[in-house]
């Protein structure tokens, strides 16, 4: 025999179930987003004032491009170019040093990295890049939770921006 609560508990599953079909009418299905680094052209326009020290930087992936809630890039820097000390506010953020070698900025200082390194950086974490190799440097890099370096809460350090 079925008691009162039990047949509440199915009426109220089946109501949650009907509900959560509704609300999922509108939604699309996932759609896989694929490129190729030599398809996707290098932004213009970054100012060396918001810290873009002669960078070659393509965004991937992105709100733009895909509809995602991150970022994914890639970045080249040349023999001295450099990514000043910033920060992203609202998200978390990753780089691997692809190729080449150069000087982290941290919080603590400067930190030699090399080819193969992988940096976590979390939300509000000053860091920056600068090649002082004679060889080109590549990055690969995602912000993780912003779809666009605005969304990121991007700032460069006031003391930190060199001549």
């Amino acid at each position: 025999m079925t008691s009162s609560a039990e047949k509440f508990g199915r009426a109220l599953g089946k109501a949650v179930r009907g509900a959560a079909t509704v609300l999922n009418e509108d939604k699309k299905d996932p759609l896989i987003f694929r490129t190729n680094i030599k398809d996707v052209p290098k932004v213009g326009g970054l100012a060396r004032d918001d810290g873009w020290i002669d960078t070659q930087v393509q965004f991937l992936i992105d709100k733009t491009s895909a509809d995602a809630d991150h970022v994914v890039g890639r970045t080249v820097l040349r023999p001295g170019a450099r990514h000043e000390n910033h920060r992203h506010r609202n998200c978390d953020a990753f780089f691997v040093v692809l190729k080449g070698h150069g000087m982290i900025y941290t919080d603590k200082g400067d930190t030699p990295s090399a080819e193969g390194d992988v940096v976590y950086l979390p939300r509000g974490c000053w860091h920056g890049f600068n090649n002082t190799s004679s060889e080109d440097v590549v990055l690969f890099w995602g912000l993780m939770g912003a779809g666009s370096i605005e969304d990121s809460g991007y700032e460069v350090h006031p003391e930190r921006v060199r001549a």
